[in-house]
């Protein structure tokens, strides 16, 4: 959501820090919050003012009207204080309809005042800018300030002047005060625009001879805006509505969702109810809401919540667990269900989401049969059968019961099953296969494009008359005064603004199907790579798109483009659809963002009204014109388009807020009808960047359009004038209608639901007034969203019977090949792989070594050895041996810089060469003379010791064949000057190995070998082989894992010297002549 309620002290803390007025606010900074844990001795220490002047104490929980409420104690000392919080602190008290329990409060300054001093301003968002509303008179009697109050509209982007407020707000206003209200008011509408407030309300203000005070405030904030305000706003705490506890579950999925691209929500209403959801989608969440609510379910729905936008196998089972936690920890003695529902995902891998469900219900196998929980799911979408089947597997094997449905079920109507109030299915319908969109199930290999890009309803004389295909203008069109009627066609084209592959690839497939003769994506624009080409599938060929850095570039090189798909981020989605509208020639902007301020938002939809362009989004999943063009993943995968007939024009068009539901209402209505003509998802902002009336006046202009279908949501009233347009009869095709979240009027306290703007700040915003409106108006609306359905098909076959509707005969579209990568998912293909690995796996929300999560690792301790063992030898090696691994780094890190591999390593830093190269230079030295006779000797020394030659045998027997023994002979070290590398490493593997019979070998044979000759380079190579498994020992030790060590240590002396020769400024080394014995032949030397 974006408007967030903050506490009265957040509040003033923001006023009193950053209001910029020439009026002298008094009281700054003097409050002190109160709980039940309270120090007062070091509360009053804290704040002295407590003990010397009057005070004001009251409850700071989002609690409206508190002095009406005897919520406010005025006019006390601090013992008085404390004696009336005694009979009220963290005691249960009724506000309206919910119960809560009073936690925290807010101690104040008491201001002596007149009454005629008090006032009253408030400051709120609208869609057209921002409102402030002033009265003379404040207090708790101030009653209906909507009627009484002076109001002022500011457009957007248009700033307060002192001189407006004295013309507007102040003409009843003592003329001694305007002057410090007026600087006061502007002060406070700056600081309102400043911090993103979208609501400010001071009741009362109080102004005397001495100052402004701010007595209460009631505020709320743009969330969506922290990315600009976190300097000034800091780390806020936004407070749960009164009647509702803040859980710890609840900020563990609201960090969660922090962290994550998609979007989780929960919310707990009654943690002890019998009814859980787990709902997929914004839109769908609230319609299965309503529906529990419609069927009696209010008192017993335990949570709202969603899971939407992707979210990864991990995400889904940290959600989901979070769920069966909360529902498993009381028993209900009517047992408890767990609805998991969706509408038809447009582009969510529904199959990899309840993999993550299913992980969690195995894990709670056991407290789920204890709590007798049974489970009833409804999905559609990408791989939505593999999903459903993997569900219905673990109902099998666990024995818990889950009831499983896919698109063929009526989206609510296993809540209905749930309940009681229908029957469950012993055998659901199959549902087609996703890969079935490979085969075309008539005769006819293709069909003309005509048949399928005109009106489906309408007869073929008529789609012959399709527009002309547009030709390149060689200069910028005229710039249109109003916005355009036909928004798509099969001539459109549009550019991508970001690199989305994917959802171009769909854009395309449907283009395909559709008998477009060519793509409707013209180019892509993505700032971060230099211009270049990006390869796609047009059918069975491949093609190749323009990708640019720049907007101006791909605009001028397209000109026939009028429509831009943005997948900016909502950070960059501001500016950059700014920039687009510069260019005259796009009429229509697609915005996917979620989550960019309302104060943006506004300042796009005034630039677009300038522009005569039209925005769908924020926060959409786009639109579709079947036959003709969509919007990025609108409408799902191919599957789903062949289901829905989306790739040829129907009757019916709709506008929807949600994304997933417009999915569902293609399902709906092609269910229903002869299909879609149009469909959009406005977006489930506050403020649309265009409104439901505009989408219905333009189905209301367009012929093809015989029925109309909106889907509206609480929040806002733009469905009232729909209600209007019937009324007047300037929308005269049917309307069939249904507002979503009826069930926000039968909850005791406010629940915000997954859109931003679904919240009902007046009666008139809720979902059920909206309904009786529009049913009064003449609109055809539903019971419930159950009957959505017959309601579309009642009103379909009337106009069928009236002959305004003449269904024409279906034709089927092309075959598209399924992609490799989707294929594959969905298991319908093999391939031997070109790489195996068996030590990592990064590809789950966890990187894996050798199957261990990278959080054991260090939960563990298991340090760099232990990494170290899984990594190469693939298990959890003890303790010591991680230990012996470590030290063994530490002491061959380095040998100084006269070895070869040092001085390579130098030799090349100083020659200006970088990290890595200079790195390999070093390590090219290694082998059989330097450092790289760790493998051999360990494999001597094995062979000797199993072949049972005593150590003098081994000798000799080296000695006969002329063969030296490898890790003995040093050039510097001997037993007189002793290695105390090597002596560390042979006392740790003698303290705390179990088992060096090879330690002890070698140490009888470096006896003999130094005997006469005192040299010893031994390394302690064989503690090494050491292992509890002999041949796996000997297999690594073949495989060069010995070296791999002395590789790994040695690399880190390496970088040493290359960054000492570097700090030191080194130049470019020559070796010096007098160093080097110039040899040459003697007969060349005349």
């Amino acid at each position: 959501m974006s408007a967030k309620a903050i506490s009265e002290q957040t509040g003033k803390e923001f006023l009193y820090k950053y209001i910029c007025t020439s009026a002298a606010v008094q009281n700054r900074f003097k409050y002190a919050s109160v709980t039940a844990d309270t120090d007062w001795v070091r509360l009053a220490q804290e704040h002295p003012w407590l003990l010397t002047e009057r005070l004001v104490i009251k409850p700071d929980q989002l609690i409206k009207r508190r002095g009406k409420l005897g919520l406010v104690g005025v006019n006390l000392d601090l013992k008085g204080v404390q004696d009336w919080l005694r009979p009220r602190l963290m005691k249960e008290t009724t506000v309206a309809k919910a119960k809560g329990i009073l936690k925290n409060f807010l101690i104040e300054p008491f201001v002596a005042h007149k009454q005629e001093e008090e006032f009253y301003i408030c400051i709120y968002a609208a869609r057209e800018g921002d409102y402030v509303l002033f009265h003379h008179e404040g207090g708790v009697d101030v009653g209906d300030v909507d009627a009484k109050a002076q109001k002022l509209l500011l457009g957007v982007d248009k700033k307060l002047t002192e001189d407006a407020v004295k013309g507007r707000l102040l003409t009843h206003v003592p003329a001694d005060k305007r002057a410090v209200l007026a600087s006061f008011v502007v002060g406070l509408f700056n600081l309102y625009e400043e911090l993103f407030f979208t609501y400010l309300e001071i009741n009362p203000l109080v102004v005397t001879k001495d100052g402004v005070f701010v007595l209460d405030m009631a505020a709320k904030i743009d969330a969506t805006a922290d990315y600009i305000c976190k300097a000034k706003w800091g780390d806020i705490e936004f407070p749960p509505p009164f009647g509702r506890e803040a859980y710890p579950e609840e900020a563990y999925i609201a960090d969660l969702d922090a962290k994550s691209g998609a979007s989780l929500k929960l919310t707990l209403l009654n943690p002890r109810g019998r009814i859980w959801t787990m709902v997929a989608g914004g839109g769908a969440s609230v319609v299965y809401s309503d529906t529990i609510c419609d069927l009696g379910g209010v008192d017993e729905l335990a949570n709202y919540g969603e899971y939407s936008g992707a979210p990864s196998e991990q995400q889904t089972y940290d959600y989901a667990k979070t769920i069966l936690s909360l529902m498993t920890r009381e028993k209900h003695r009517d047992g408890k269900v767990l609805i998991i529902g969706g509408s038809i995902a447009n582009f969510t891998n529904v199959a990899a989401t309840f993999k993550g469900i299913v992980r969690a219900i195995k894990d709670y196998q056991v407290p789920l049969q204890e709590h007798e929980v049974s489970i009833f799911v409804r999905r559609g979408g990408p791989n939505y059968q593999e999903g459903l089947r993997v569900m219905g597997e673990v109902g099998k094997t666990t024995g818990i019961p889950i009831h499983v449905f896919g698109t063929e079920t009526h989206m609510t109507a296993i809540v209905g099953m749930a309940l009681g109030h229908r029957p469950i299915p012993n055998q659901p319908p199959a549902a087609a296969h996703t890969a079935n969109f490979l085969l075309n199930t008539s005769a006819s290999v293709s069909t003309p494009g005509t048949s399928r890009t005109a009106s489906f309803s309408e007869p073929k004389a008529a789609s012959s008359a399709s527009p002309a295909k547009k030709s390149k203008p060689s200069v910028p069109p005229a710039v249109p005064t109003v916005k355009a009627t036909t928004l798509f066609s099969k001539e459109t084209k549009a550019i991508v603004w970001g690199m989305q592959t994917r959802a171009v690839q769909g854009m395309l497939d449907f283009d395909y199907v559709c008998s477009r003769e060519e793509p409707s994506v013209a180019a892509m624009v993505y700032p971060f790579t230099g211009d270049h080409k990006q390869k796609f599938y047009w059918g069975h060929k491949e093609i190749l798109l323009p990708v640019y850095k720049n907007m101006g570039d791909a605009m001028k090189k397209h000109p026939e483009v009028d429509v831009l798909i943005s997948f900016a981020s909502l950070r960059s989605a501001f500016e950059s659809t700014m920039e687009t509208m510069q260019y005259h020639q796009i009429r229509t902007i697609a915005i996917i963002a979620e989550g960019i301020p309302e104060a943006h938002t506004r300042r796009l939809i005034k630039r677009a009204d300038e522009k005569g362009v039209t925005i769908i989004g924020p926060a959409t999943v786009g639109g579709i014109k079947p036959g003709c063009f969509k919007i990025g993943n609108t409408g799902g995968m191919l599957d789903n388009i062949l289901a829905s007939k989306l790739y040829r024009p129907g009757s019916v068009a709709y506008v929807s807020r949600s994304g997933g539901m417009s999915n569902e209402l293609n399902n709906i209505v092609s269910r229903n009808t002869d299909g879609v003509f149009e469909g959009v998802a406005i977006g489930g902002d506050r403020y649309p960047g265009s409104t439901f009336m505009d989408h219905v006046l333009r189905y209301q202009d367009t012929p093809e359009v015989k029925m109309i279908v909106v889907l509206g949501e609480i929040g806002g009233t733009e469905e009232y004038k729909i209600g209007q347009g019937i009324k007047s009869g300037r929308i005269t095709k049917p309307v069939v209608c249904w507002c979503i979240g009826t069930c926000a009027t039968m909850f005791s306290s406010e629940v915000q639901f997954g859109h931003a703007g679904a919240c009902a700040n007046q009666a008139s915003e809720t979902a059920v007034a909206k309904n009786q409106a529009l049913m009064e108006a003449g609109a055809f609306v539903p019971r419930s969203f159950d009957e959505l359905g017959d309601i579309i098909k009642s009103v379909y076959d009337d106009l069928v019977a009236s002959r305004v509707i003449i269904p024409a005969m279906e034709v089927p579209p092309p075959t598209v090949p399924m992609d490799y990568s989707w294929a594959r998912e969905l298991g319908l293909i093999r391939k031997p792989a070109s790489f195996m690995t068996s030590i990592c796996d990064e590809r789950g929300q966890e990187l894996l070594y050798a199957g261990m999560p990278i959080t054991e690792v260090f939960k563990e301790e298991m340090g760099l050895g232990g990494v170290l063992g899984l990594l190469w030898f693939q298990r959890r090696l003890p303790r010591y041996a991680c230990h012996f691994i470590e030290m063994c780094l530490m002491v061959t890190a380095d040998h100084g810089p006269a070895v070869s591999g040092a001085h390579n390593t130098i030799i090349c830093a100083r020659a200006g060469k970088d990290l890595i190269s200079s790195l390999t230079s070093g390590l090219l030295t290694i082998g059989d003379r330097f450092g790289g006779a760790l493998d051999a000797a360990a494999k001597e020394f094995s062979k000797a010791f199993d072949s049972g030659l005593l150590p003098m045998e081994f000798v000799n027997k080296m000695k006969k064949e002329g063969r030296l023994i490898m890790g003995i002979g040093h050039r510097v070290k001997s037993i007189n000057n002793p290695d105390m590398r090597v002596q560390i490493l042979k006392d740790f593997v003698k303290q705390h190995f179990p088992a060096t019979q090879l330690l002890d070998y070698a140490l009888d044979v470096e006896k003999i070998t130094t005997s006469k000759v005192p040299q010893s380079r031994f390394m302690g190579v064989a503690s090494l082989l050491s292992l509890p498994c002999r041949d796996e020992a000997d297999e690594f030790v073949e495989i060069g894992a010995l070296n791999g060590i002395f590789v790994l240590g040695r690399s880190m002396g390496f970088i040493g010297h290359y960054l000492d020769q570097k700090r030191l400024k080194q130049g470019l080394y020559r070796h010096p002549w007098d160093d080097i014995s110039y040899v040459l032949p003697e007969h060349m030397s005349m």
